[in-house]
């Protein structure tokens, strides 16, 4: 094993690099990437983006809890991120008479800063390349991933030893390269600011993965640690971080060609996947998550719009739902337009050709698309009953979720486990029934119970779990008397039952909502599931290998690895872009359009009073533009992802100048083929950060704290 600095050998190497396309490891930039990043206006050398030895970029970068990017914006540990990546964290702080979520929250000390349990960043502290120790011992496809995991967890526990350290491994390039990242953890991660819904969620579902957006999407969060510096859980004694490297903020504003450099944890891409892949997604996954979310955001929005506390509770579980929903639409659309399928059958079509040019070839080659083909045959048949028994089965309703954490305990009850094990299982499970009850809404529960059950019957012919297939048969298709009878006798619907049965713990068999949620993982798990796995072996080793084909045969192309969660750097520049015929975007919006757009009372587009007075009166300080223009939003060229959110844009000199939140509808086919001349970053603008900390919040502590660049 050999540590990976910038000298890192990659399996393949770096030519002819794009400026926009492409999720580079930042901790192995070649020179001709670095040439060209510094040609677009980088000024920074490879050692300040990425050092093991010394306090660079990097260093400002976070995990932010379990699927977003922070970063590091002061000496004292002040994080910024985006307001979705926060919402569930304020959430769970507000209240009907403390509504943070409509009004905001700004902390004007940090005596005021709220604590979060359970919210926790990472920081990056080393990078190894370990695939040779992770395939040892592989000798065949039917034992590889076995084989694979236990090594895993070897080098894992072998790593980690009494260290308070995250370690992770990670595939790269299908398969053909681990890597393992160590991670210090940080647990002690408090809320600072929080902008009005108005602002942070401003134009909500309408306006989700579109351009022109006018939304102030962030977040501000402290990380504390001990006396010593060093990670810790909360504590009224813990400090402010002594940041190693934080990001100054530059408010010169942004032009077209500028450059803009994002470095962030992207969570997934499948750039290099198979015609198959993506005939699945169009036919089978996106309609399956599609129609699954469609209805249950139907029940969420009814129930939300009639009752402001089920709003509080909602949101945050409302925008996740969402924001994939969304994406899934846009997605299935753009693959279509854009002619995704047909360009991967030809370059399908070209592979072949190259491999049957040389007798070697074929011997490796020659048989892996008859192997992926009946993977994909398998996939195909199961992926619209498997997308519903996650969507609309034990992932639906609420109740028929939570009640799958009580498994074990019910497992432990039916095979007469001893009083005390049981009773000590139940006391750990009463914070989990506290936290689950205070954000949950029976009536809406039971509408979402009902509608996601009769969509499940109506739309799925095969897989069905046996419950569903007998009661739906017994009904005409209709749950609804069967789920309103269960809701009354569920434990799994009232805190005081649940927590009465948690004091003298007995069977879960009989109550109805326990048995669906049994019946339909015993659907998965035993049907659906061992498919898959055949489908895996019948398979990946051919993707891998296509993978690895690909990379011989496409020597001048530059194969970055997919996204899988992992620090990567994006650079380009800031541009705007030709959406369709006769609709040219222009490259930011100001706040103009904001209260063009705004709508009274409206969830999606109303806009605080104070907000409005300030632009109306066109208050926008050091922060207006040489036109007087507050500027909101802008794009880029840079390539990114879920998992980007709260990513930092910045420039030349490495400062922030803006906060990645989303891509563009045009562009929603780009985690399976980047579209160069449409795909685009949309970020909110560093100015309109400011001028909502100062005008809005007027939080002048937190102005006062931060490096500004003029």
């Amino acid at each position: 094993m050999k540590k990976l600095f910038l000298s890192i050998v990659l399996i393949i190497s770096v030519i002819c690099a794009k400026a926009d396309e492409g999720m580079w490891l930042p901790y192995s930039l070649s020179d001709k990437s670095l040439a060209e990043m510094q040609q677009l206006g980088c000024k920074l050398t490879a050692e300040q983006i990425f050092s093991l030895n010394q306090p660079s970029l990097k260093d400002a970068i976070v995990q932010f809890g379990g699927g977003c990017t922070g970063e590091l914006i002061s000496s004292e540990g002040l994080l910024l991120t985006n307001h979705h990546c926060g919402l569930s964290y304020v959430q769970k702080h507000a209240t009907v008479e403390h509504d943070y979520l409509t009004d905001g929250f700004w902390a004007y000390s940090k005596a005021e800063e709220l604590p979060n349990p359970g919210l926790t960043v990472s920081f990056l502290a080393n990078v190894e390349d370990v695939t040779d120790a992770v395939l040892e011992g592989v000798t065949d496809e039917e034992t590889r991933s076995d084989v694979i995991s236990e090594n895993i967890k070897k080098l894992t526990k072998e790593r980690k030893g009494e260290r308070d350290v995250k370690i992770e491994i990670v595939p790269f390039y299908s398969g053909n390269q681990y890597i393992m990242f160590e991670y210090d953890v940080y647990r002690d991660v408090r809320l600072v600011c929080c902008p009005p819904w108005g602002i942070g969620k401003f134009g909500a579902d309408t306006d989700n993965w579109t351009w022109p957006r006018h939304k102030g999407d962030f977040n501000i969060f402290r990380v504390y640690t001990d006396r010593d510096g060093k990670p810790a859980k909360y504590s009224e004694n813990n400090i402010p971080m002594k940041s190693k490297h934080y990001l100054p903020i530059n408010i010169k504003g942004v032009k077209e060609g500028d450059y803009a450099m994002i470095l962030g944890y992207p969570g997934s891409t499948d750039r290099y996947s198979t015609s198959y892949t993506v005939k699945n997604i169009i036919e089978s996954e996106a309609p399956g998550y599609i129609n699954c979310r469609t209805t249950k955001l139907n029940e969420y929005r009814k129930h939300m719009d009639a009752d402001q506390e089920v709003f509080i509770k909602y949101a945050s579980k409302q925008a996740s739902v969402s924001n994939y929903w969304k994406y899934f639409i846009g997605q299935r659309k753009q693959l279509e337009r854009n002619h995704v399928y047909d360009r991967r059958l030809e370059q399908e079509r070209d592979f072949r050709a190259w491999v049957f040019e040389d007798p070697t070839r074929q011997m490796i080659y020659g048989n892996i698309f008859d192997e992926i083909k009946e993977k994909w045959e398998i996939m195909d048949d199961i992926m619209m009953p498997m997308t519903y028994l996650r969507e609309a089965g034990w992932n639906g309703g609420e109740a028929v979720a939570f009640s799958r954490r009580f498994m074990r305990i019910n497992n432990l009850i039916n095979e007469k486990g001893s009083k005390e094990d049981i009773a000590k299982m139940a006391e750990g499970l009463k914070a989990q029934v506290t936290t689950f009850f205070k954000d949950y809404d029976k009536d809406l529960d039971k509408d979402v119970t009902i509608a996601l059950l009769n969509l499940f019957y109506k739309d799925i012919d095969r897989y069905v779990p046996t419950m569903i297939e007998e009661i739906g048969a017994k009904n005409g298709g209709d749950f609804t008397a069967w789920v309103e009878k269960a809701f009354e006798k569920s434990v799994f619907v009232d805190e005081a039952k649940l927590t009465k049965w948690l004091e003298k713990p007995k069977s879960l068999d009989k109550d109805p909502i326990f048995a669906l949620a049994m019946n339909i993982i015993d659907t998965y798990a035993n049907v659906v599931y061992p498919l898959y796995e055949e489908a895996g072996l019948l398979g990946n080793k051919g993707e891998r290998l296509y993978m690895k084909g690909l990379m011989e045969m496409q020597t001048e192309r530059n194969f970055y690895p997919d996204a899988n969660f992992t620090m990567r750097l994006t650079y380009g520049t800031v541009e705007p872009y030709k959406g369709a015929d006769a609709v040219n975007y222009n490259y930011y919006t100001t706040m103009d359009g904001v209260m063009a757009k705004y709508v009274p009372g409206n969830w999606e587009f109303d806009i605080p009073q104070d907000v409005r007075d300030l632009a109306e009166a066109r208050d926008y300080g050091r922060y207006a533009d040489e036109n007087g223009n507050l500027i909101v939003n802008f794009i880029t060229t840079n390539d990114i992802t879920g998992g980007n959110s709260g990513s930092p844009v910045i420039n030349g000199e490495g400062e922030l100048i803006g906060l990645a939140f989303d891509g563009n509808w045009e562009a929603m086919s780009g985690d399976i083929m980047f579209e160069q001349k449409v795909q685009r970053t949309i970020c909110m603008d560093a100015r309109y950060l400011l001028w909502c900390l100062e005008k809005v919040g007027q939080v002048k502590n937190i102005i006062n704290e931060l490096e500004i660049i003029e």
